[in-house]
């Protein structure tokens, strides 16, 4: 067996060890962004099936051994149909493979992710304009995720004979939009195909909510669930937000909490409506608020769920990062400023193996530099911009307060890739040295 042939079946045989731990039903309750995350706060929900794959975005099927499983959602205006299944990697990251997520994203490089993945998988649903140009709508709601969002799952078990179930159920149905903000919204969908295998779980908040489903309600009721039955093995995690630029999402609420902590509403429907408001304030302080992130794990496609980095061992990782940050600054040219500038004017491609690259103009020269694990050390760009990248992702990851970004091994694998960087920038310097004192000692 040769060494190529054993890492890719040793590979495989771990992401079928991962789909398998993960095996069940799983609520993903999705933080705001954008306008959601300033006015309303309320986010999203979707569900993953680790057991249930897409045959396309509109047909389910079981999957087969090495493969992670669907998220299917709804969002409106996605070509007329009610629900669409995406692969979890593409979901979460908009690329095909763990190996090709970026370790740092902004918004072009995850729009063009999107897009890219889009024009090869969701053409029937998202297809190019009559100018071969990207189309509007919602479809890029379903895809890399995780760039926009924080996203807490809870899962409890599923038995093999319920998700076939559920697949020929799904199958069969007509799936025609029914999106409605108030009655058949993304919550809705989620508790309706939760209460499949779990019947009458889920339900609206006539107080708290006004009888709209909430994502935030539903994860609490869920997770309130679990708890009364340990048979069915509840596990919570967290898929931390990809590093960068983009704007962090917000913390989720349920509608109560959105209006009571919003005081320029809640004034004005005070003096309106004070019936009304006195049912937010006791629905707000009624009880023990719902932590989301509360005992929660952290999530990685390639391994199995392991604890946030805790107080202790970040702050050790900090000092770390403290004592190198002065002897990089002094020769590094790549600040961060320059950074952020050559990314904004970067362009980003795939190489062949489908991890992201940017090019970016140094001088008179055009460079590629590879954004994910697989391609930071092997691309053309010089190590002082990786290495920028690799630290401003590994400040992301000890950043307190907030949900968890990261557990140890996390944060020891990038620091590894770190020293691997440094590395190759020093080899880089000493190879230069040596050219330079070649050069005077060949000069008459």
């Amino acid at each position: 067996m040769t060494t190529r042939f054993r890492f890719a079946w040793l590979f495989f045989l771990l992401l079928g060890a991962v789909s398998q731990a993960y095996a069940g039903v799983t609520l993903l309750l999705e933080e705001p962004y954008s306008y959601d995350g300033t006015f309303g706060g309320t986010g999203h929900a979707a569900v993953y099936l680790p057991r249930v794959c897409a045959e396309s975005p509109l047909v389910l099927r079981r999957c087969a051994p090495g493969e992670l499983g669907a998220v299917i959602s709804r969002y409106d205006d996605i070509a007329g149909h009610d629900w669409i299944a995406i692969p979890l990697i593409p979901y979460l990251y908009a690329v095909e493979k763990p190996e090709n997520v970026p370790l740092s994203a902004d918004e072009k490089l995850a729009d063009f992710l999107r897009d890219q993945y889009r024009r090869a998988h969701l053409q029937s649903v998202a297809a190019d304009s009559p100018e071969g140009r990207t189309p509007g709508g919602r479809w890029a709601e379903l895809l890399g995720a995780d760039y926009r969002r924080t996203i807490y799952g809870f899962q409890l078990d599923t038995t093999a004979e319920q998700d076939d179930a559920l697949i020929r159920k799904y199958n069969s149905d007509p799936n025609r939009t029914r999106f409605n903000l108030v009655t058949h919204n993304c919550a809705d969908f989620a508790r309706n195909l939760i209460n499949f295998y779990y019947p009458r779980v889920l339900h609206r908040s006539i107080v708290g909510d006004l009888g709209v489903t909430t994502p935030k309600h539903i994860a609490e009721l869920f997770v309130r669930f679990g708890g009364r039955h340990p048979e069915l093995h509840l596990s919570t995690f967290v898929i931390p937000q990809i590093p960068g630029n983009i704007r962090r999402s917000g913390p989720v609420h349920g509608v109560a909490e959105a209006v009571f902590k919003a005081k320029k509403y809640a004034v004005p429907l005070l003096l309106l409506h004070p019936v009304l408001t006195s049912c937010f304030v006791v629905a707000e302080v009624g009880g023990e608020r719902f932590n989301p992130a509360r005992n929660a794990m952290v999530f990685d496609a390639t391994r199995e769920l392991e604890p946030p980095m805790a107080t202790a061992q970040r702050r050790v990782y900090q000092d770390r990062l403290a004592i190198l940050k002065e002897p990089l600054a002094e020769d590094n040219l790549w600040k961060a400023a320059t950074w952020e500038h050559l990314q904004a004017n970067g362009v980003p491609r795939l190489d062949d193996s489908g991890n992201p690259v940017l090019q970016v103009k140094l001088g008179n020269e055009t460079v590629d530099l590879g954004l994910s694990r697989s391609n930071i050390l092997r691309t053309s760009a010089p190590p002082e911009m990786a290495e920028s990248i690799v630290v401003l992702r590994l400040r992301a990851e000890l950043r307190n307060g907030g949900a968890p970004k990261a557990s140890e091994s996390d944060v020891a694998n990038d620091w590894d890739l770190l020293q691997r960087v440094l590395l190759a920038r020093r080899r880089k310097t000493e190879a230069m040295d040596a050219r330079l004192t070649a050069m005077r000692s060949n000069s008459p």
